[in-house]
């Protein structure tokens, strides 16, 4: 492994940062706190963040894609093998363990004293170990007690590696933990007993813990405990266990979903509604558990004296518990941002021998500093806040220092990734979101007084400030587009969120000379998205909008929750309790869903598809019979049969609030279901009812993985747009309406800026027409403009602290409508059955007409030689979730997606670029594969 050393420039205006394969930077960041002038904030909001690009380095420190800077003190060691889970220090301080995920290690060994990783286990071609298991529970691993075992939690068992004296691992040995059904034991932390005869394991997918004999690896008791045990404390003969999900359930209380457990729920928000930690007596022969409320999530805990410290990761607090009594004796309120209490996240704990207590608040990327006087019932009294890196989710005192395990590091600049989007497009090769990075910063904790500067540092990154959150001030005010108070007047009254799949800025937009683009980059350019390209040119062209997730299931919290919780976070090494958090409580936060805050503000909302789980489809029904009746309907045919029974869909929901506004005719994500379809249903809906005050759609097509082409099924999701923009236009509502048009994520693409940069369209009236703009803008600036126009409070400190899109709008309106263009990819080229209608030959003739033709009857005879792994890749396809009614967004891996599109358009004729032959599903160099459990 290469390993650089250098300092972090401080002066350099734009230094772009970037790493090379296999390259790990050694960093220093800057000890001192910024300096403000004239007493006060220099950040008022995230407005302040200007032109900045996400991955460039400024004086102020790295922009990153979750409207942050980040400038950690102390120094900063960055990896590009993913983002880490969790951590652990060696007793004797001197290594560090940490797990990972999405770039093919699980488990990486740091030596402390030289500040090098010099062990990696996974399945990269250049691991130091290989390891077939490519899952990561959600805690970290564990050493013995004398340090000479580590134990690997994954999906349904543990590995246990010997240590050796260089800090690498010996031969591993797996200890399984049985599935109970079809229930994976998904374990979390370990921990051992005092006298290190008995390992015990949080066995988070069951709601138990089990006591395990380290050597034999049996299980030789196990006790039941509350939903989703976390983490273990050891306190003398007792165990305490923090259960994510709380107590069960009452038989009359609402519940919802989470891993086939039911959990307590409110009815209306669909929120966990509580939070406990389970006690468990060893000695006790009973085997009897009681159970401690704390608050919502808890997680991290640490132990000292009879004090325990337990981080409630959604209550955005610390319960303080006193172990002598078995009572909560304090709660610590760990919510520094002065406009909102919500989101921030804690997630670590660690306690310094001088008595401050640190706690890593993962969405504020800070440590939170407290003074503790060693007595439990003593009150905790905050010193202040230190600047990390992004998303810190462990914290350790090794070597009398500091040392913090930054989850996503400086977001994903690690090495380029090439995506292949199929035929008539090049293979592109840029900044990806799965070029993911993670970090550790390590630091001598400074004095209180130096603590207490640098807490200005955190609130200058964050972009808080008291006035984030004005609310209207009663007297009347004029109506604008977007208030400058939350409950003032919009001359807006109703907004669609139009949500698409997976395509970066580049991707869609590099041609556009208007923007700042790489046009060699554009795979789907103006050919294909020519309604997109002519929004972009009536309404405005934004290129420096941010889509922070790094694929589906984080994407779409990004957009409904202005937040991507912990409990996703964490989930990502696995999947396997859920991937989407649609039908999983314990990935929602507590204040609700945008939909719920537009409710709560007196607004009406309706949804179409967007953020829904359940899908009833027919047997038999094809994406060409979903064609031909979306056809025959846009071309003045009977609107019933889009509702034939052999094609309707029954779209559910289990989120209550959702499902009451959700038109269930409305098919969720399946990619053999054109989103021209889904547009048919939506325009009968807005024919009858007209639109609410806030609309969502979820269109699909842009995911490609259906049986039309990669082109031809983005081509369709331009005409699915451009027909909606066009209806609503020529309303009587176009008036006073606004659309916003964003991707979920930006995963299945490359850009040249950032692989978090993604297309966006503002489309209004009172849309600033024609402009291009460079600000700095995201999915949470696009979420806290829909609330200000609706009058909604913000759901937490992320949403609060944007700065709603005010440039992006005009005072005086253009009541101009949008006329859809039609395509110029054929809609059904590379369908190899044509649909009964007919080939789609809209926009082509002559010469293209017979190319259309011979397209959309692409060659089906795979050369005898590939036939093998041809059929691999067809069973590989039927596990993926592209269609039916378990459809999941992103489910596919991306190494393999892009392989399976490569071979399915070239006819399994030649490998994918970069590879030497062409490869079945397992067979992938250095690429991460999911489990059977995943697939």
């Amino acid at each position: 492994m290469r390993v650089t050393r250098n300092r972090l420039s401080t002066n350099s205006a734009r230094t772009p940062l970037g790493l090379s394969r296999r390259q790990v930077r050694y960093v220093g960041a800057a000890t001192a706190a910024l300096v403000l002038g004239g007493g006060g904030l220099a950040y008022a909001s995230t407005d302040v963040f200007g032109e900045n690009q996400v991955g460039t380095e400024y004086a102020k420190g790295i922009q990153i894609s979750s409207d942050q800077i980040i400038k950690p003190i102390g120094d900063r060691l960055v990896t590009n093998d993913g983002k880490y889970m969790g951590s652990t220090v060696s007793p004797d301080g001197r290594y560090l363990a940490a797990t990972s995920t999405d770039r093919s290690v699980v488990l990486q060994i740091i030596d402390l004293s030289t500040y090098k990783v010099v062990w990696r286990v996974g399945k990269a071609a250049d691991a130091n170990q290989k390891l077939s298991d490519a899952t990561v529970g959600q805690e970290g691993p564990t050493y013995s007690p004398d340090g000479k075992v580590l134990w690997l939690p994954q999906a349904n068992g543990l590995t246990r590696f010997p240590v050796n004296d260089n800090g690498s691992l010996g031969t591993p040995t797996t200890v399984p933990l049985a599935k109970v059904g079809t229930t994976s034991a998904l374990p979390g932390q370990s921990a051992y007993s005092a006298d290190g005869s008995t390992l015990y394991v949080a066995v988070n997918g069951q709601n138990k813990v089990v006591a395990l004999d380290p050597t034999s690896g049996a299980v030789k008791q196990t006790w039941t405990v509350g939903t989703a045990p976390r983490e273990i404390a050891v306190v003398g003969s007792k165990l305490y266990v923090s259960n994510e999900g709380g107590r069960p359930a009452k038989p009359v209380e609402t519940t919802i979903n989470s891993y086939g457990t039911n959990v307590p729920a409110d009815p209306v928000l669909a929120t966990s509604t509580t939070g406990t930690v389970s006690v468990i007596d060893t000695a006790n022969p009973s085997g009897a558990v009681s159970s401690i409320d704390v608050g919502l999530h808890p997680t991290a805990m640490l132990a000292s004296g009879r004090a325990l410290f337990v981080a409630n990761t959604n209550s955005d607090t610390v319960s303080v518990i006193d172990t002598g009594k078995d009572q909560v004796v304090q709660t610590i309120n760990t919510q520094p941002g002065p406009s909102s209490k919500v989101g921030y996240e804690p997630t670590g704990i660690a306690l310094t021998k001088d008595g401050r207590l640190l706690v890593t608040l993962g969405r504020a990327n800070a440590v939170a500093v407290y003074r503790f006087a060693g007595r439990s019932q003593e009150p905790l009294s905050q010193i202040g806040l230190l600047p990390t890196d992004y998303y810190p989710a462990d914290i350790a005192i090794a070597g009398g220092k500091v040392v913090v395990t930054n989850t996503r590091g400086i977001d994903a600049r690690g090495p380029a990734v090439t995506i292949n989007a199929g035929p008539n497009t090049n293979p592109a090769t840029g900044h990806g979101t799965h070029s993911t990075t993670g970090s550790f910063t390590r630091f001598t904790l400074p004095s209180d007084k130096d603590i207490a500067k640098l807490t200005r540092t955190v609130f200058e990154q964050n972009g808080w400030n008291k006035n984030d959150v004005r609310q209207a001030a009663g007297a009347k005010a004029a109506p604008v587009p977007v208030p400058k108070r939350i409950g003032d007047p919009s001359t807006i009254k109703h907004v669609f969120l139009l949500v698409k799949e997976n395509r970066t800025y580049d991707q869609v937009y590099g041609d556009d000379t208007r923007g700042h683009g790489d046009a060699s980059l554009a795979q789907f350019g103006r050919v294909v998205t020519p309604n997109q390209h002519a929004l972009a040119k009536q309404f405005g062209l934004y290129d420096n909008l941010y889509d922070i997730g790094t694929n589906s299931a984080e994407g779409h919290n990004w957009l409904m929750q202005g937040d991507n919780p912990e409990y996703t976070e964490s989930s990502a090494g696995e999947y396997i309790r859920s991937y989407d958090t649609e039908d999983d409580v314990l990935g929602h936060q507590r204040t609700g869903f945008l939909w719920t805050s537009a409710q709560a503000a007196g607004k009406t909302a309706r949804n179409f598809g967007e953020f829904t789980q359940f899908e009833t489809k027919p047997a038999g029904a094809t994406w060409q019979k979903y064609y031909c009746a979306a056809k025959s309907v846009s071309e003045g045919g009977d609107p019933a049969q889009l509702t034939d029974p052999a094609i309707k869909q029954d779209t559910q929901s289990p989120i209550p609030s959702l499902n009451a506004i959700t038109n269930h005719e409305y098919p969720k994500f399946d990619t053999d279901i054109p989103d021209t379809y889904r547009t048919e249903i939506w325009k009968q809906d807005f024919k009858k009812n007209g639109p609410a005050n806030f609309n969502m759609f979820w269109l699909s097509s842009d995911h490609t993985g259906g049986t039309p082409d990669p082109r031809a099924q983005v081509a369709d999701g331009d005409v699915a747009v451009g027909k909606i923009v066009d209806t609503i236009s020529h309303s009587k509502y176009w008036k006073d309406s606004a659309i916003f048009v964003v991707e979920d994520d930006s995963q299945n693409g490359v850009d040249h800026v950032d692989g978090h940069r993604a297309p966006v369209q503002i489309i209004s009236p009172w849309a600033k027409h024609g402009a291009v703009d460079h600000t700095y803008y995201s999915q949470i600036t696009v979420g806290r403009t829909i609330q200000q126009i609706l009058g909604a409070q913000p759901l937490n400190q992320k949403l609060a602290a944007a700065t709603p899109m005010f440039g992006a709008f005009q005072a005086k309106p253009d009541y101009t409508p949008f006329t859809a263009l039609p395509n110029e990819v054929p809609l059904t080229e590379g369908v190899p059955t044509p649909p009964a209608c007919g080939a789609d030959t809209l926009g082509t003739t002559g010469a293209a007409a017979a190319k259309v033709t011979a397209n959309s009857a692409r060659e089906s005879v795979v050369p005898a030689a590939q036939r093998g792994v041809a059929a691999q890749w067809k069973a590989w396809s039927t596990k993926q979730r592209f269609t039916g009614n378990a459809a999941v967004a992103d489910y596919a891996n991306p190494e393999q997606m892009n392989r399976y599109t490569w071979y399915e358009t070239h006819h399994w004729s030649t490998p994918y670029p970069g590879d030497k032959a062409i490869y079945g599903p397992t067979q992938l160099p250095g690429a991460y594969i999911p489990s059977n459990d995943n697939e």
